[in-house]
């Protein structure tokens, strides 16, 4: 049995600037209705929202100093896509998860990689994977 996730719920103070700034930085769109939602794949969508639900699961709390950490395998070509548009917005970046502000992309695994925060304090890893000879 193969297990994917399909989608997950992400936390925001306004579900729409949220997704907005989502998809603009990784070049997709945003679907409004009930959540903002952007599609990543054929097989997984981000769906943004900014109330708890009705069963019981958190809104987005700014107090808490909780954020979510989602990380994202790219081409080579969308890596330097979506790193053009970080720069071009000037939004700080950096080469670990403490360290998400040095402006250094990392080289981790023979490819490139790079953290940033969207405006929710939530930390988005880009990173890519060098092809193997599988």
């Amino acid at each position: 049995m193969t297990i994917r996730l399909d989608h997950t719920i992400v936390p925001a103070r306004d579900k729409i600037a949220a997704a907005e700034f989502f998809a603009e930085i990784f070049g997709l769109t945003v679907k409004r209705g009930h959540f903002a939602e952007v599609q990543i794949n054929e097989s997984l969508t981000f769906a943004f929202a900014d109330e708890a639900e009705l069963w019981g699961g958190p809104g987005f709390d700014p107090n808490s100093g909780q954020s979510q950490h989602y990380a994202f395998h790219v081409s080579e070509a969308e890596f330097d896509a979506i790193f053009n548009r970080i720069k071009s917005k000037r939004i700080p970046y950096g080469s670990g998860p403490f360290s998400h502000s040095d402006g250094k992309i990392n080289s981790r695994r023979g490819g490139r990689g790079l953290y940033f925060e969207d405006p929710n304090g939530h930390l988005l890893e880009v990173m890519t994977v060098p092809e193997t000879g599988s």
